[in-house]
């Protein structure tokens, strides 16, 4: 059996040839110090334009010390994953009566929950680091935990901020599932990605159907279509219904109109490519959904997490957006539904596509 390295260099060079071998595309390693970030996040919160993410707020002091994640972490091994499939959230859905098709940010197109298998790797990856260096402690990390992965990644030179605040890299793009692994050990680090690549290019901000960019590099999560969709359980406010457009999951339009996702590489990971059934999904058939019917259907992917009543609130102002009176039949047969929000989702969507008929 070969011996654990001993130098530091020989140990990071290890760690970092382990984390390609179990499938990452990307890693950097930082120090694990107060995140570049963090004064931003504190302000941001501020401003309230976390939302309805109290999660946020409650461990924000956890966010500028990562000893609160892992007692006595030293270094953030940065980590990278592309999730770009081969179709996507580009181009017009077309409707097709009795089908209103909703569409589904790329992310969560594949076959698994992006943290389910992040999550494995992770572990993998954690075991291989004790075999490099025998004692070390590790924790691994997929966007659940109080650490700003993003600032790391910067950190690590794994890319740079775009100015609609996600991580660019210059050949994968931003299409990109960030994790780390925080260790207690000290470790090489790489040099910082300094420099930005977006030049004067405003498209990602003047895209935006919902103006949800203050401005470059400040987004407020409130308008953000995808915060809407997935982290919003109550009602959504009308004004931003009509920009919400098609999308029942997310929202791909600031990344799909960057230059720098262009000509990103394909994922590598057969579970991350997008699924036909998963690139839009039937807003009408969803609305119509029992609560087994849903967990049948997707128990095991991202969309779960709105729940069934956030999923159907959704598809009822998608449908209210598809612009086709014949759709209100439909919506009708809900005006009584169980749950207050959808009922009310319903009645907007009926009342649009009256007025699309007048």
């Amino acid at each position: 059996m070969t011996p654990p390295p001993t130098a530091t260099c020989d140990v990071s060079a290890a760690i970092r040839a382990a984390a390609k071998e179990v499938g990452f595309d990307l890693v950097g390693i930082a120090p694990a110090v107060v995140p570049g970030g963090f004064s931003h996040l504190v302000e941001w919160i501020a401003k309230g334009y976390h939302g309805e993410m109290s999660y946020i707020p409650r461990r924000e002091a956890a966010y500028g010390d990562l000893s609160l994640v892992l007692d006595g972490a030293r270094s953030v091994i940065a980590l990278g994953m592309s999730y770009n499939g081969t179709t996507g959230g580009t181009g017009e859905v077309p409707l097709v009566q009795p089908r209103v098709a909703g569409r589904v940010a790329r992310y969560a197109q594949g076959e698994r929950d992006y943290h389910d298998l992040i999550r494995e790797r992770l572990h993998h990856l954690i075991r291989q680091i004790r075999e490099i260096a025998p004692g070390a402690k590790g924790r691994g990390v997929v966007d659940t935990a109080p650490v700003l992965e993003r600032d790391f990644a910067r950190t690590a030179g794994l890319g740079w901020f775009g100015k609609n605040t996600l991580l660019i890299n210059k050949r994968l793009g931003s299409w990109l599932f960030l994790a780390a692994v925080l260790v207690d050990i000290e470790l090489e680090y790489d040099l910082p990605h300094s420099a930005s690549h977006c030049g004067t290019c405003t498209r990602c901000l003047d895209a935006c159907p919902t103006d949800a960019f203050v401005e470059p590099y400040v987004l407020d999560a409130r308008k953000c279509i995808s915060y809407l969709t997935i982290e919003l359980r109550g009602t959504i406010a009308e004004e931003l219904r009509g920009g919400m457009g098609d999308w029942i999951f997310g929202c791909d339009v600031c990344q799909d109109v960057c230059p720098w996702n262009r000509k990103g590489a394909a994922a590598k990971e057969p579970a991350f490519r997008s699924q036909d059934n998963l690139t839009t999904v039937n807003a009408c058939e969803l609305l119509g959904m029992t609560k087994e019917e849903f967990q049948a259907r997707f128990a095991d992917t991202p969309l779960q997490r709105p729940g069934r009543d956030g999923m159907r609130r959704n598809a009822a102002i998608v449908i209210g957006n598809s612009g086709n009176p014949a759709n209100i039949p439909h919506l009708a047969q809900f005006r009584n539904d169980p749950d207050p929000i959808v009922r009310e989702s319903v009645e907007w969507a009926i009342e649009r596509l009256e007025r699309n008929s007048g």
